[in-house]
């Protein structure tokens, strides 16, 4: 039987023994990755929709801890241009400035984790029972940079994640309307059609003292067949229980320690940002 690919959209696959690549995927954007092109000029900027994404944005960036589980879905485009999706679901927790764990497990049932305890990045894959680790002291903000920008790995809406999002919104925004209330979940929500040169975003926002994202999809309108990335984050904590061991990886039995290759940055490829933290 002919395999469906998972390639052509966001997809960053588990290699094989000598290279680990995490199965995070966050968004296909290079989040955090790069400069971003001149935007396009904004053709509509609704005062009110723009204020409550921005609320949004702040609360995210100044809430000092937080769990989330993030179920996904995006396309993989075939070569005959039908649409396929694939799932995954993540499970995340984060503690500011230097705690973050992330536990994913995809569609087919292969599950990972990423873990940062403040000094080193460790990346592990369940199935094949292997891990790999990098030591890099810093903040939460500057290992998603070091994840996605220099490791190249790809972890969904990784903007949301880092305490810059306001102003990577303001940078990229070029328009944003109100669509309308939504009643259909838990809270009433305000949903948001936002868009930049690169990606148009819905976004549905809790309203009142807690404006949490609670679905998100992404159309990448520039890509081939302008694939989808869908996003439902659902049983938000504010004040997460953390175990002694939330952000402690301590390798299963027979877990084998293999290298963890960066790619090696092409001549006339973008420079990190100093200090690795934008």
């Amino acid at each position: 039987m002919k395999q469906i690919a998972r390639l052509g959209f966001i997809r960053t696959l588990w290699a094989t023994v000598t290279v680990l690549a995490v199965v995070l995927v966050l968004g296909a954007t290079p989040a955090l990755a790069a400069d971003d092109a001149p935007a396009a000029a904004a053709t509509e900027q609704d005062p009110e929709a723009r204020a409550i994404l921005m609320a949004m944005a702040n609360f995210l960036a100044k809430t000092p801890a937080y769990s989330v589980t993030m179920r996904s879905g995006y396309d993989a485009i075939q070569a005959d241009g039908q649409r396929i999706e694939f799932g995954e679901q993540r499970r995340i927790l984060l503690q500011r400035p230097d705690r973050v764990r992330v536990e994913v497990e995809r569609s087919d049932g292969d599950r990972g984790m990423v873990l940062f305890d403040g000094k080193g990045i460790t990346v592990f894959k369940a199935d094949d029972n292997v891990y790999a680790r990098v030591e890099k002291p810093g903040t939460v903000d500057s290992a998603l940079v070091y994840l996605v920008r220099d490791l190249q790995l790809t972890m969904p809406m990784a903007r949301m994640f880092h305490t810059g999002f306001p102003q990577e919104m303001e940078k990229l925004l070029t328009a944003i309307s109100y669509v309308e209330e939504d009643a259909l979940f838990d809270v009433p929500t305000d949903h948001l059609a936002v868009r930049s040169a690169e990606v148009d975003m819905q976004v549905w926002i809790a309203q009142g003292e807690q404006p949490l994202p609670r679905r998100v999809i992404l159309t990448y309108k520039n890509a081939p067949g302008q694939p989808q990335f869908r996003a439902d984050l659902s049983e938000w904590n504010l004040s997460p229980k953390v175990a002694d061991n939330s952000f402690t990886f301590t390798p299963p039995a027979g877990a084998e320690q293999i290298p963890f290759l960066a790619p090696v940055r092409q001549k006339g490829s973008l420079p990190v940002t100093k200090g690795g933290e934008q």
